[in-house]
C-alpha cells in the first residue's frame, strides 16, 4: 500500500509528490507477493481454544475472532470443524470447489469458505445454496465488485430470491422483510455471512480495505424475497423478468446499493384511488429526480436503484391498469433532471470522466434522464400488506445479476430438520 495525506487529493492540490513517489508504485506492481496465492485453500491450521468451561471458551474464542480482525463486532459462533461440516450438508458442490477470488484483497473463495462464515453467522444448511449463489453472483465481471469493494460510496449487496427456496428457508417477503425477524432468520445470516466474506477475504476493512466514509450501512447487507404470492395477476416474477428464470424456478438477483429510504405513498385524506396512486408516484419520482449520480456507473446496462411496494399497493395499481412497465415508465419520464440543475450541482463533470462512451454521450439530453432507460429500475413486490410506505434503495449498480440456486438431494430433510430445531415454519404456524 502506498499511502498519502487526503490533502493531496483535495481540489486544487499540487500532484507533484505522487509523481515523486512513483517508484513505490512500480515496485508494488511487479516485486508484490499475496499470501493468499502461497496458501492453498484447506491448508490453514486449526485454532484451539481451551478454557475451564463451555461459555469461558466462546468467550475467548470470540476475544480472538476480534482481535485478529475476523469479526463484525457482535458475537460469533466459532466455526468449528464439526460445525462447518454441518453447514456443508446444504450444497452439492465440493467443498474445496473454487469460486474466485474475493476482492480487493483477492482471497481465494472455496465453498468451504462460504460454509464457515456461514457458521460465524449463525447460519444453517439449507441457507448455504443461497449463499453461494450470492457470492457467483458478486464474481460476475460485470458487477465492478471490485471498485464497489474499495470505494468511498458505501456500496453494499442486495440480494432478492425467488423460487419456493425463500419459504422453504424462512426468508422474509412481508412484513419486517429487510430488519430482524426471528421466525425467518435466514435473511439476516446469509447477508451476515456474505458481509464476513468481504472482510475476511476481500480485506473490507474500514480505512484500509474500504475507504466508504460511512460504511456499508448494515452488517447483514440485504437478503429478503419477492412476495411471490403478492404479485397481481399477470405480473411476472423479477427473476422472470430480468433474468429469464422459469417461474417457479430458485434464484438469487444481485444488485448493489448505498442507501435506502421510505417514501410516503398514500394520502392522508379521502382521495380517490386514481388520485393515491397517482399522488404517491409523484411522491416517489420526485424523490428519483436528484443529481446526486449515485447511479451514474449503472446508467446504460444497471440500475439507478430498486423500489418496494406492498402487495397492496401493486395490487390497487394493477385493477386501475398499472403494469409494471407503465409504473417504470412513470418513473422514468418524471425523475428527468433539466441539464439547468444538473449544472449548478456539478454533475456534467462527472458525467464528462465516465469510462462509458454511450453514459457522456447523454450529456446532450435535456432534461437528463437518471437512467438509459426505464427497464433499468429495479421494480420488486415486498414488504408487509399495509399501503403507507414505499422504499427506494439507491443504486450502485453497473449491472443487476441473476444466478440459479442448486440444492442437494438431501435437501427436504434438512428442511424437516429445521422443523424440528426452530418449529413449524408454514405460514399457519407463525404468529
Amino acid at each position: 500500500m502506498v499511502t498519502f495525506p487526503i490533502d493531496m487529493f483535495l481540489p486544487g492540490s499540487d500532484l507533484a509528490p505522487l509523481t515523486a513517489r512513483k517508484r513505490e508504485f512500480y515496485n508494488g506492481l511487479t516485486r508484490w507477493k499475496s499470501d493468499f496465492a502461497r496458501a492453498a485453500p484447506g491448508e490453514n491450521p486449526m485454532l484451539a481454544v481451551e478454557a475451564a468451561s463451555y461459555e469461558e471458551a466462546l468467550t475467548q474464542a470470540n476475544n480472538l475472532l476480534i482481535t485478529s480482525l475476523w469479526g463484525d463486532g457482535l458475537p460469533l459462533w466459532p466455526a468449528t470443524r464439526e460445525r462447518v461440516d454441518w453447514i456443508l450438508r446444504g450444497t452439492v458442490i465440493p467443498r474445496t470447489h473454487k469460486l474466485g477470488k474475493f476482492p480487493p484483497r483477492g482471497g481465494i473463495t472455496t465453498v468451504e469458505s462460504c460454509a464457515i462464515a456461514l457458521a460465524m453467522a449463525g447460519g444453517r444448511p439449507e441457507y448455504l445454496p443461497v449463499l453461494v449463489a450470492a457470492v457467483e453472483a458478486c464474481f460476475d465481471p460485470t458487477t465492478n465488485f471490485e471498485q464497489l469493494q474499495a470505494a468511498s460510496g458505501g456500496a453494499f449487496p442486495v440480494i432478492i430470491v425467488n423460487g419456493p427456496i425463500a419459504k422453504q428457508i424462512r426468508l422474509n417477503s412481508g412484513f419486517g422483510c429487510l430488519g430482524p425477524d426471528p421466525q425467518r432468520p435466514a435473511g439476516a445470516s446469509i447477508g451476515r455471512a456474505l458481509r464476513l466474506m468481504q472482510q475476511n477475504l476481500g480485506g473490507a476493512l474500514p480505512g484500509t480495505g474500504t475507504m466508504a466514509n460511512y460504511g456499508g450501512v448494515r452488517a447483514t447487507n440485504v437478503v429478503f424475497a419477492e412476495d411471490e404470492d403478492g404479485l397481481p395477476e399477470g405480473w411476472a416474477t423479477h427473476a422472470t423478468e430480468r433474468h429469464g428464470y422459469a417461474p417457479g424456478a430458485n434464484s438469487v438477483s444481485l444488485m448493489f446499493a448505498n442507501g435506502m429510504t421510505n417514501i410516503r405513498r398514500r394520502g392522508a385524506k379521502k382521495e380517490t384511488p386514481e388520485e393515491d396512486t397517482v399522488n404517491g408516484l409523484w411522491r416517489i419520482a420526485d424523490f428519483m429526480r436528484t443529481p446526486n449520480l449515485a447511479g451514474l456507473n449503472g446508467w446504460e446496462q444497471g440500475t439507478p436503484g430498486m423500489l418496494l411496494i406492498p402487495r397492496v399497493v401493486a395490487q390497487t395499481m394493477a385493477h386501475l391498469g398499472w403494469s409494471k412497465a407503465k409504473i417504470r415508465e412513470f418513473l422514468w419520464e418524471n425523475s428527468k433532471i433539466p441539464m439547468a440543475q444538473m449544472k449548478r450541482a456539478g454533475g456534467p463533470a462527472w458525467i464528462e470522466i465516465d469510462a462509458n462512451p454511450v453514459t457522456r454521450a447523454s450529456l446532450r439530453l435535456d432534461p437528463w434522464p437518471i437512467t438509459m432507460k426505464p427497464e433499468n429500475i429495479v421494480l420488486i413486490v415486498a414488504g408487509g400488506s399495509h399501503p403507507t410506505n414505499s422504499y427506494w434503495l439507491q443504486g450502485y449498480s453497473p449491472r443487476v445479476i441473476g444466478r440459479d440456486i442448486r440444492v442437494p438431494e438431501s435437501f427436504d430433510a434438512l428442511l424437516k430438520q429445521a422443523d424440528r430445531d426452530l418449529g413449524c415454519g408454514d405460514e399457519a404456524c407463525l404468529i
